[in-house]
């Protein structure tokens, strides 16, 4: 039997439903790290899912640097402006400003293959992917400019 505290931290890591949360804790027998990695494996099948699904929203955020040296200006897209006024989306926009800021890629392939900055045991892709199965939509990063002084 699964606890409902064990629920909510695997919730708070993963941002995951509870109903998946505990279906995967279930499937681990408990084990944290196994419904971790369960859960990764299912919101990057969603994602895959998803990826067909055509981008008519979004947003567009920007970021610079303290030193007023390195600007980023980003365009995210996703399905719909219910996904796009969400604050988990617009945090997503932005975290990816900063790591634009922070590597400087040539092409989107190459930023998502990269190491997430706040993170490094994740790619930027899984980032993206985490959060295309925590909203559900199709999310997609449509173009983005650095600018470096």
């Amino acid at each position: 039997m699964i606890d409902a505290e064990s629920v909510r931290k695997l919730r708070e890591k993963i941002g995951a439903s509870m109903i998946e949360c505990k279906k995967a804790l279930e499937e681990a027998r408990g084990d944290e790290v196994k419904a971790l990695e369960i859960l990764s494996r299912r919101g990057a099948a969603l994602a895959e899912k998803k990826a067909e699904r055509q981008i008519k929203a979004g947003i567009v955020d920007c970021y610079i640097h303290t030193n007023h040296k390195i600007g980023v200006l980003l365009q995210l897209g996703c399905e719909t402006d219910f996904v796009a006024r969400n604050e988990n989306f617009k945090n997503l926009a932005h975290d990816l400003c900063l790591q634009i800021s922070a590597t400087n890629h040539k092409n989107i392939e190459e930023l998502l293959s990269g190491q997430f900055i706040k993170n490094p045991e994740k790619s930027v892709k899984d980032l993206i992917n985490e959060m295309i199965a925590k909203l559900g939509e199709n999310i997609k990063i449509v173009q983005y400019a650095r600018f470096e002084i």
